[in-house]
């Protein structure tokens, strides 16, 4: 062999080596975020459910005409130029340039009139702005206009609702299924595209940059502004025991943990690499909600049992402990919100058993047993019920506590059968600041009977009164009205609110870029090394 082939050999061996070393190297110069949600994704369909684990997967995926920024105020997102007549009857929309779906066709004005009307027709808010308009036009490929009955402050304050539900564009042909009827496409516009292929519920959700999206000009601020994707990919792992998915945090398996149990919190403060953030500045609330259409709970008298056997402090000790981080707080509505009010709460949620027996005298209550789903895998709702139960109890209610992960009473609260036939009574959930801002936002307050939320209470006054609070633009006038819907829904319960709480993320201190507001997003988000 000669010394020319000797070199080349050699120089082809150093070539294969360092191909060989290189391999895999694309692959792991890619940014990836992995975190732990605080819920398993098994529903994809955004208005089908108001899981926020949905909503925060619709986040991700899609995007919004209008968004809330971290001063609550209303701004533009998809939308360019908005205009109303001088009558106010005419809202004129033109989409921004560059808008495109994940498979690379442009986002067309038709598209955005499809989606506004499936959401609008299974959202409580999309459904009260719905019955002011009169008509959608479109009046070119990326302009369409919203012509109402009579003028109302409702359309930027639904269009721009931060919470479930949200009202995501689609394409016109997912746009185009029935409201009851769970889409199949997941075709976004959003800063990331689904890779549906590798979803595996009860293991992964994973998210990828999409390339083509173009971002607003404007700084982020809560959920409005350029959504600037600054990881190429995000996995939400699902990892449902805590203690595992703590010390997966602490060994830098996983970035973050969007819900850390409270109890834990000490665990992650001693760690220098793990740092708490408070994502939700304005909290949550904590709710009991009733199922009107099945004895006991079709009789208010009964529902008002309740309002007196419970109080607010035991369920937040049990759940959250740490006072810092939980505020009791009667209010239908946040306290340190513009509406918050103790209107009509005077005697309630202060656990006087012997009035709760009384009323359930009065009301001819007959023992039977009170069916109350527990969620058992979530650890903010996981000693719920194990509360409202013993509560419920001393006030002389029989309660069969039924327990299941969180997704399957997502499922279960949608049905109507009797409680006997699978059906249920009451279940408690949370509710974040963003969606229990005023009575027409608050879903369970929406008392339009079929076309109410899970649970379907059924009552004229209060929809008048958000009728009213739908039509009204003075601020003292819309604080008397939302006085009166929470001192009617005390006469007339929907659901009972137990409480204000705050819940920090645990996020590996490499970890930069995480936004305030009511829903964890993973636009501005950085992962710095190690």
């Amino acid at each position: 062999m000669t010394l020319i082939m000797h070199r080349l050999l050699a120089a082809c061996l150093v070539l294969s080596v360092t191909w060989i070393a290189a391999g895999p190297r694309p692959a792991e110069a890619q940014t990836v975020l992995r975190v732990v949600m605080h819920s398993d994704l098994k529903i994809l369909d955004p208005i089908w459910t108001t899981a926020y684990i949905v909503r925060n997967h619709g986040y991700m995926v899609y995007d919004t005409l209008f968004a809330m920024d971290a001063k609550g105020e209303i701004r533009p997102q998809m939308v360019d130029k908005y205009e109303v007549s001088a009558d106010t009857l005419t809202h004129t929309m033109t989409l921004r340039d560059g808008l495109m779906w994940h498979d690379g066709k442009p986002v067309t004005a038709e598209d955005c009139v499809a989606s506004i009307t499936r959401w609008g027709a299974k959202d409580s808010m999309g459904q009260k702005m719905m019955s002011f308009v009169k008509d959608f036009q479109v009046a070119g490929p990326k302009t369409f206009k919203i012509i109402l009955k009579e003028p109302t402050g409702l359309v930027l304050q639904a269009l721009g609702k931060p919470s479930s539900n949200v009202p995501f564009m689609m394409p016109k042909r997912v746009a185009g299924t029935p409201p009851n009827e769970q889409i199949s496409d997941t075709t976004g516009s959003g800063p990331f595209v689904f890779k549906k292929d590798e979803w595996k519920p009860g293991d992964k959700a994973v998210y990828v940059k999409f390339a083509q999206y173009k971002p607003r000009a404007e700084a982020p601020s809560g959920l409005a502004g350029g959504k600037v994707a600054k990881v190429d990919r995000v996995e939400w792992r699902a990892i449902p025991d805590h203690q595992t998915a703590i010390n997966a945090l602490l060994a830098g398996e996983i970035d973050m943990i969007e819900s850390p149990p409270h109890d834990l919190f000490p665990v992650l403060r001693k760690d220098p690499n793990v740092k708490l953030v408070d994502i939700n500045p304005l909290g949550l609330q904590y709710t009991f909600r009733f199922n009107v259409l099945h004895k006991p709970f079709d009789n208010a008298k009964v529902r008002q049992a309740v309002f007196y056997a419970l109080n607010q402090e035991d369920f937040l000790k049990a759940v959250i402990g740490d006072p810092k981080y939980y505020k009791v707080c009667k209010s239908f509505y946040l306290c340190g919100s513009p509406l918050e009010t103790m209107k009509g709460l005077d005697g309630l949620l202060e656990s006087n058993f012997e009035k709760s027996k009384a009323l359930l005298k009065e009301a001819g209550y007959d023992g039977t047993p009170i069916v109350l789903m527990h969620s058992t895998d979530l650890a903010v709702l996981a000693n719920l019920a194990p509360v409202a139960k013993s509560l419920m109890e001393k006030g002389g209610f029989k309660v069969d506590m039924q327990s299941m992960d969180w997704q399957t009473l997502v499922a279960r609260r949608a049905k109507k059968d009797p409680p006997t036939q699978g059906g249920w009574h009451a279940f408690l959930t949370a509710w974040v600041a963003g969606d229990i801002l005023s009575p027409v936002m608050m879903g369970f307050l929406n008392a339009g009977c079929d076309k109410a939320m899970f649970g379907w209470p059924c009552d004229q006054e209060i929809e008048s009164l958000r009728d009213q609070y739908a039509r009204e633009t003075s601020a003292a006038r819309l604080k008397a009205i939302a006085e009166a819907v929470q001192v009617r829904a005390t006469q007339y319960p929907t659901h009972i609110p137990l409480g204000q709480w705050f819940q920090p993320a645990g996020v590996r201190k490499n970890v930069e870029g995480n936004l305030q507001g009511p829903v964890t997003v993973f636009w501005n988000v950085e992962r710095k090394g190690r």
